[in-house]
């Protein structure tokens, strides 16, 4: 046997001196943890694939051209190869660049790999024998962080990438600020705004940027659609797709709503769809290791308070809920505490919600990873009569449970932010704070 004609074409393609391409930075990083492998995971069609060759330039910046390189395995040409081809690649690299083996660090970047079955025992032994730095990427559901933990033995960490950042976002229009908030120009201000408000609408899947109301729907829809059938139905033979369906419309309309399994398991059965409730669990969770979802639980230190108390769903960008709710009625609010609970997980916070022994609510307790915790309550709309007074009202009973975290108010715009000012709590609006990660 011998390399495949098809990855042969590839690696000679791979190694070519090429111009790159013109791409939006991502602010993701590979953590520098050295003998790891890297997996780059997330929802489909968030940019895993303009990520993996944003590092490749990076490298290529430094190295000669045959040191690192990125290939495909998405080709219906390469369909039912083996673990085995892999190692006739990496034999014919060797034979190219004899004097690289043993001697030099390379660095391969290998996408949608999970499709050549059994790709963890090649990427192990490449991590043991030989000096490359890999880095892979693929579906998420085929690619989840535990089963990336599992399969390399300990050896591999995981990354997600996520749809556009509201930086990213802006970064990606040409207009990302190069002052902090505080030395903005009335018009910066009002530009971003305006920027803040469409992608709060638009949201930030790559793809999406720039398209009409109408094209914007029917590509998210269509994303959703490629996760439940190649992502849940096919990988898990889930065979009860009209709930699942309705599931997903269900949780995509209803953004930052606390859903229960035993209550959707009532609103199933009334819709006529027969589910047990144990079913409704491990669809949930199907959609959450898919990464459509993501869940804010309770915030306690009970395990069993944690598991019998509804948790609160997000999906993966704000823009997916435009594109399921065809009711026409405003979603700001929910979009921003969406933007906010993604933003959150970016920056690495456990992150739940509380509940207060006067029945208020926070909307996120977060925890950093460096220690410190904060309470975040996330507000659209400050003029409604008795809403200022609530939001600080849920804040000073939360502050009993959590004394040491700090407090912050996190609203729409400059307006609101100012009324709210005279409060222990830090008030702002919320575009800053996600332009500003160390305030």
């Amino acid at each position: 046997m011998s390399l495949h004609p098809v990855l042969l074409e590839k690696l000679n393609a791979a190694l070519a001196v090429q111009q790159p391409k013109p791409l939006t930075r991502r602010d993701a990083c590979l953590p520098t943890v050295p003998g790891k492998t890297h997996a780059v995971i997330g929802m489909r069609r968030t940019g895993k694939t303009s990520f993996l060759q944003q590092l490749l330039q990076q490298q290529r910046a430094s190295l000669p051209p045959e040191r690192a390189f990125y290939l495909s395995f998405d080709d219906d040409r390469l369909a039912g190869i083996g673990v085995e081809q892999l190692g006739f690649l990496l034999e014919e690299y060797y034979r190219r660049y004899p004097n690289l083996r043993g001697r030099e660090r390379v660095a391969w970047f290998l996408d949608e790999i999970q499709l050549v079955p059994d790709w963890e025992r090649f990427v192990r032994r490449v991590m043991d024998t030989e000096q490359v730095e890999m880095v892979v990427s693929g579906s998420s559901a085929r690619m989840l962080s535990r089963e990336v933990h599992t399969s390399l033995r300990g050896r591999g960490m995981a990354t997600v990438i996520r749809p556009f950042s509201f930086r990213e976002f802006l970064r990606h229009h040409h207009e990302e600020p190069e002052l902090p908030p505080s030395r903005w120009l009335a018009g910066e201000r009002s530009l971003i705004e305006k920027r803040f408000r469409e992608y709060l609408t638009e949201g930030g899947f790559p793809e999406a940027q720039g398209l009409t109301m109408a094209a914007r729907i029917e590509l998210l829809q269509g994303y959703v659609d490629t996760v439940l059938f190649r992502d849940v139905v096919e990988r898990y033979a889930v065979s009860q797709v009209a709930a699942l369906r309705w599931l997903v419309r269900q949780c995509l309309r209803n953004p930052a709503g606390s859903f229960s399994a035993h209550r959707l398991h009532l609103d199933l059965k009334a819709q006529g769809l027969g589910v047990a409730k144990d079913a409704v669990h491990t669809l949930l969770g199907h959609l959450l290791d898919a990464f459509l979802l993501s869940a804010a639980p309770l915030a306690t230190e009970s395990e069993r308070q944690r598991n019998s108390n509804p948790r609160k769903l997000y999906p993966a960008d704000p823009g997916l809920i435009r594109a399921f709710d065809a009711s026409g009625r405003s979603n700001l609010g929910h979009a921003l505490e969406t933007v906010v609970f993604n933003e959150l997980q970016r920056r690495g916070a456990e992150v739940s919600y509380v509940k207060t022994p006067h029945a208020l609510e926070v909307d996120f307790l977060a925890r950093y990873p460096e220690g410190s915790a904060e309470l975040i309550q996330v507000c659209a709309d400050m003029s409604t009569p008795g809403t200022r007074e609530r939001e600080l009202r849920a804040f000073e009973d939360a502050a009993q449970l959590y004394p040491e975290a700090t407090r912050r108010l996190l609203v729409q715009d400059r307006d609101m932010a100012a009324a709210a000012t005279g409060s222990p709590v830090l008030a702002q609006p919320a575009y800053e704070w996600l332009l500003c990660p160390h305030e």
